[in-house]
């Protein structure tokens, strides 16, 4: 259902809220509330209909699936990343001044700080 909301749960929400509201005010509230819910569909058809006007003919060729935030659980992702039986190849650690020298061919000087010692913190620059 919509964010854990079952049918008994909105029906007792109703039955409260038409409590609450009595039954003087409950079809000016009920119309209030349709009209909103047809806006919010007229909006959200809108909003379509533009992405579709500036995707052009892309629009249909997108899986929508895919891009469903709700496929990215992290336990799973990890779980895939731990049991996959891929090689990794190494990585060679390259200094700043070795990749500099590298692509320039001239020496570079040596920053003043390194990795291990992270630049003073300045309390006046913030």
């Amino acid at each position: 259902m919509f964010f854990g909301l079952t049918i008994e749960k909105l029906l007792l929400i109703g039955v409260i809220a038409a409590m609450l509201i009595g039954p003087e005010r409950l079809p000016r509230y009920a119309e209030g509330l349709a009209h909103l819910a047809g806006r919010a569909r007229e909006y959200m058809r809108g909003a379509k209909t533009r992405v579709r006007e500036e995707m052009g003919p892309e629009f249909d060729d997108v899986d929508w699936r895919k891009l469903d935030p709700r496929q990215y659980d992290p336990r799973r992702i990890i779980r895939e990343a731990l049991l996959d039986d891929t090689p990794v190849a190494p990585v060679k650690a390259v200094s700043l001044g070795a990749a500099a020298m590298a692509t320039s061919g001239k020496p570079v000087e040596r920053p003043a700080f390194t990795a291990a010692e992270p630049p003073p913190f300045d309390a006046e620059a913030t």
